[in-house]
């Protein structure tokens, strides 16, 4: 085969590969756009402001993020981790203990059992004492209940967004890639261009007479 003839040949499939991947690398870049753009528009309806620095409490200060977004409206993916995770999560954890809305709902029951028993036994103070404590686990309950859907809602909200920004950055390593195949294709057809018509690629080289007397010698007294 011609050296040149080569040259073109895998120069030519290197900018169809190039272009492929420059392709892709638009598709991914639109996805990463459209989730970042969905994220922000979603979060900004929202209304959410993280508390600014001289409000937090001591507690909230030792959450570095929060300082970080302080007084800033949440709209974007790793704010919204932060606000879930370290806002309403820290929060959470100090109503009735950390337990969730699964869990209050076991408290709930055993309050409601020892309730009817005191009824039963026509103890007022016990029945009395009871009703408010499940007053508060109602309350704590619902307040739960608000706080984990927010938190759920913030958190797929980041996630969404991480999808984002990894496409992002496969789009960063498509344009490179098609970028490294578009300048390898250009260097091979500028040396297809320049090489000889008739050159071949790795030619057999021609074998000398004189090589080949004295090489069937050498087999000879070998084998003698």
């Amino acid at each position: 085969m011609k050296r040149r003839t080569l040259d073109v040949l895998f120069s030519a499939g290197g900018a169809v590969l190039a272009g492929l991947l420059l392709i892709v690398g638009i598709v991914l870049t639109s996805n990463a756009s459209f989730a970042n753009n969905y994220v922000h528009d979603q979060l900004s309806q929202q209304n959410i402001t993280f508390k600014t620095a001289d409000t937090l409490t001591p507690e909230e200060k030792d959450q570095a993020c929060l300082v970080k977004y302080a007084g800033q409206k949440l709209t974007t993916g790793p704010q919204a981790e932060c606000y879930a995770n370290h806002f309403i999560g820290v929060h959470l954890k100090a109503i009735e203990g950390g337990k969730t809305y699964s869990e209050l709902g076991g408290v709930q029951a055993d309050l409601k059992a020892k309730i009817a028993t005191a009824q039963k036994n026509n103890d007022t103070a016990a029945v009395a004492d009871l009703n408010k404590q499940l007053t508060t686990v109602n309350a704590d309950r619902e307040t739960v209940f608000k706080g984990e859907t927010l938190r759920g809602l913030l958190l797929t909200s980041f996630g969404f967004s991480e999808f984002g920004r990894k496409a992002g950055q496969g789009a960063l390593v498509m344009y490179l890639a098609a970028g490294l195949l578009a300048l390898l294709s250009i260097a091979g057809f500028s040396h297809a261009f320049v090489t000889p018509k008739n050159k071949a690629f790795a030619p057999v080289e021609p074998v000398n007479s004189t090589d080949k007397g004295t090489d069937t010698g050498n087999r000879v007294l070998t084998n003698a």
